[in-house]
């Protein structure tokens, strides 16, 4: 059973699947997943801010962001809605993009899905990466991924608990 501070990793095929359990309730984890003035506290690995955070929470619409590192180095990504179920399910595709929203058509794209569960009291959350092709997967998984999702998960559950992540 996972306890709090602690996150599994799954690598198959063409999926990576982390889930983590926050000690706060479901609507309060679901909310600042999806809501800026959250985002910008706690989104990216440890060092990184997030300046640039837009969302327009609606099947169809737009997550975009910029996440900047220690050295001033900029990685911009672009999210879009296909499913939202408050505070239960979050369903977009997640891409690779420049400051004006255009995806890279050069990196992965992938599909993910967040689901929030109430969890004795607390919340699991489970995240599902789906990638086109197993390439895909090894290039993310090479770029620092599943360590840059865990520092970011770690910086949520320091600002859930109140403190800066």
């Amino acid at each position: 059973m996972n306890q709090v501070n602690e996150a599994t990793t799954d690598v198959s095929e063409r999926e990576l699947v982390m889930e983590r359990v926050f000690n706060a309730p479901r609507e309060l984890v679901f909310k600042a997943w999806t809501e800026p003035e959250h985002l910008a506290h706690w989104w990216g690995s440890k060092g990184w801010t997030l300046p640039v955070c837009t969302v327009d929470l609606r099947p169809g619409g737009e997550w975009h962001y910029c996440m900047r590192g220690p050295e001033g180095e900029e990685s911009w990504g672009k999210a879009t809605y296909r499913e939202i179920v408050p505070p239960e399910r979050l369903v977009y595709v997640d891409a690779f993009s420049d400051a004006e929203g255009n995806v890279n058509p050069a990196l992965p794209q992938m599909v993910i899905a967040v689901e929030f569960f109430e969890h004795e009291g607390k919340t699991k959350v489970v995240s599902r990466s789906l990638f086109a092709t197993v390439e895909e997967r090894d290039t993310v998984l090479a770029m620092g991924a599943v360590e840059g999702m865990n520092e970011t998960l770690d910086r949520l559950e320091a600002y859930l608990a109140g403190e800066e992540g």
